[in-house]
């Protein structure tokens, strides 16, 4: 792939943006395997595939929209509460 004579090893939202969206897609889909929240997501992204955080925002949001249960469950999920909640230990254990 190539932009003003520039070889792309990543699909260019220029060229392809199809094949850039789904890859952004792809990208966003990896960070959700490693319980990362939208905007560690975006920071991932554009530090390590250089993505442009509004392209990673969009495509997030669109995702979102296709897959509402799902998003709640994984916001749920990763929420610091959800993690607060599942360690505290009942009043009888802890007192000794």
């Amino acid at each position: 792939m190539y932009l003003y004579g520039h070889h792309h090893r990543l699909p260019c939202l220029r060229c392809h943006p199809h094949s850039y969206i789904r890859m952004v897609q792809h990208l966003i889909e990896r960070c959700l395997l490693l319980h990362m929240s939208r905007d560690q997501c975006v920071k991932a992204l554009a530090k390590h595939a250089s993505v442009h955080p509004l392209v990673t925002l969009t495509v997030w949001r669109e995702l979102q929209k296709e897959n509402r249960d799902f998003f709640h469950a994984y916001f749920h999920s990763i929420s610091p509460r959800h993690f607060t909640s599942k360690s505290k230990l009942s009043p009888e254990l802890t007192s000794s």
